[in-house]
């Protein structure tokens, strides 16, 4: 597989330095620190939003502008968690628990500067493991047959039920509604429609990009309402934002002492980003606690900690990265976003497997390239906006909102000019907000749909290559028997997890 990266190296760089690639990276680091650092709005929504508007677009400049976004948006968040102590995207809510009180300190902008720092050596430090890991992960695709890319897509279904939600029973719920919907249309094999109800929109199936756009889109706008109109009808006060000030860089000596709780988390935050559906909240959150656990300095964590925030900062990017690995070697997003720039592949041609690799390995890696480029352009943008970014999180919601559903509205009716994906939008729109209302994981329906059909087709091909003993089949398969393995333990692992906690809580 290096081999192939070492044959097509001078045309990425060709590819990648030409004007219209680097005007989409630069556009989407500033788009993602935008959307990050206004409360309210997530990387997931930002991806889903722009998909639409990629059609038609250079492959590499597309999805190198929505990776660009994805990975800007997890550092813009921190802004608003460290200024006002609102997350502007729930990956930086361990952030707010010490760049909050160092804002108050009046360290608001080194907070800024250290968030920055670690956010941008945890996104090349997962950039850089996305170009070595997933060769050798896509080659070991090549093994695969129809009984387990069926697994795969079981094991993906059941690892992002159990990780996106507090309740496995909700987590598989939404999950299996994924794959419910994922049957509607003219069946491939039969060309029997499903689920059609005689609807002539219905045969070709529910379209993804509107349905993701309504997913992760609406619910945030009817979210921030029904919290804008709650803290008006409670009286609460205004959100006060902090004053930027200060030193943006760190002192060597402060820098020194939170390098390695940096590399820790970025370690911690690629392995998480493999796991389908954890997702860089997940990850954020294991690597503060990791950090407080080994530090010795463990009194200052909520009270304006570096190393807490530092910790924060650099796992929830090295998420990223970390989430794109079984994306688009084995088709498995390791979360909600992953799962949206997934979409994004497919539109432009680009199947996840290990094609990408072999027949598409110019593009593939220049977007790989594209995407450390991206973390190393937030990192010198971030820093040299610092001091004016606050003016950010003034925008006011009244303004936002509107923008955000006229995007969403004119962003699914450009796809192919059919107001019937705008009617999608809506219904999956309504459908994510109740979800959201009532806790159960959207990406988990997300991806119920994206690999619902892979579900299917594997396992329809196993069936007819078993002639009759399906179970005797699959546990003659050596790949078979290792993903069966994991499936149970991706649903016994959260089971036995929380009934830990709960024993802790009461011994406690």
């Amino acid at each position: 597989m290096f081999s192939v990266l070492a044959d097509v190296l001078p045309s990425i760089a060709n590819q990648l330095f030409s004007l219209p690639v680097i005007f989409s990276l630069v556009l989407g680091v500033i788009g993602g620190l935008i959307i990050g650092a206004l409360p309210g709005l997530s990387a997931t929504m930002g991806v889903a939003l722009m998909i639409p508007f990629t059609y038609g677009m250079n492959p590499i400049a597309a999805i190198v502008m929505l990776m660009a976004i994805y990975t800007s948006a997890i550092t813009g968040g921190s802004v608003s968690a460290i200024l006002i102590c609102t997350p502007g995207t729930p990956a930086s809510a361990a952030t707010a628990i010490d760049g909050y009180p160092l804002t108050e300190q009046g360290k608001g902008l080194k907070a800024l500067g250290v968030s920055i720092i670690s956010s941008t050596i945890g996104g090349l430090f997962s950039g850089f493991c996305l170009l070595l890991i997933s060769p050798l992960l896509a080659s070991l695709s090549l093994k695969f047959g129809a009984p387990e890319y069926f697994l795969l897509a079981v094991f993906g279904l059941s690892i992002i039920a159990s990780l996106a939600s507090e309740s496995l029973v909700k987590g598989l719920a939404a999950g299996f509604l994924g794959v419910v919907i994922s049957t509607i249309g003219i069946d491939n094999d039969s060309a029997f429609p499903r689920f059609t109800f005689d609807s002539r929109n219905l045969m070709g199936g529910i379209p993804p990009v509107p349905a993701l756009i309504g997913l992760f889109s609406i619910p945030q706008v009817l979210g921030e309402i029904d919290r804008v109109l709650r803290r008006a009808k409670s009286g609460a006060e205004k959100e006060k934002i902090g004053e930027v000030k200060g030193a943006l860089f760190p002192s060597w000596s402060e820098f020194k002492s939170i390098l390695p709780t940096i590399i820790r988390s970025a370690f911690i935050g690629l392995y998480i980003g493999i796991l389908p559906g954890a997702g860089a909240d997940i990850g954020s959150w294991v690597s503060y606690n990791e950090a407080k656990r080994f530090s010795k300095k463990k009194e200052l964590f909520g009270k304006g900690s570096l190393e807490g925030l530092a910790a924060s900062e650099a796992a929830n990017n090295a998420v990223t990265g970390g989430a794109m690995i079984p994306m688009m070697t084995l088709g498995i997003p390791g979360s909600a976003a992953a799962a949206v720039i997934m979409g994004g592949l497919m539109i432009q041609g680009m199947v996840p497997g290990a094609e990408l690799f072999t027949v598409k390995a110019q593009t593939t890696y220049s977007v790989i390239f594209g995407f450390i480029i991206a973390n190393l352009f937030m990192g010198i943008i971030g820093l040299l906006v610092s001091r004016y970014v606050v003016n950010i999180t003034r925008v006011p919601a009244g303004l936002l909102h509107p923008i955000v559903v006229v995007l969403s509205v004119v962003g699914s009716f450009a796809i192919t000019q059919n107001i019937y994906n705008v009617y999608v939008m809506i219904v999956f729109g309504v459908l994510g907000y109740f979800m959201k209302r009532t806790k159960f994981p959207a990406s988990a329906t997300v991806l119920g749909m994206l690999l619902g059909s892979m579900a299917e087709t594997g396992f329809r091909q196993s069936i007819i290559m078993a002639r009759g003993n399906v179970l005797k089949y699959y546990l003659s398969r050596p790949l078979c028997l290792v993903l069966i393995g994991l499936i149970i333990l991706g649903v016994i692992l959260p089971v036995i997890i929380e009934r830990s906690k709960k024993r802790k809580s009461i011994q406690a």
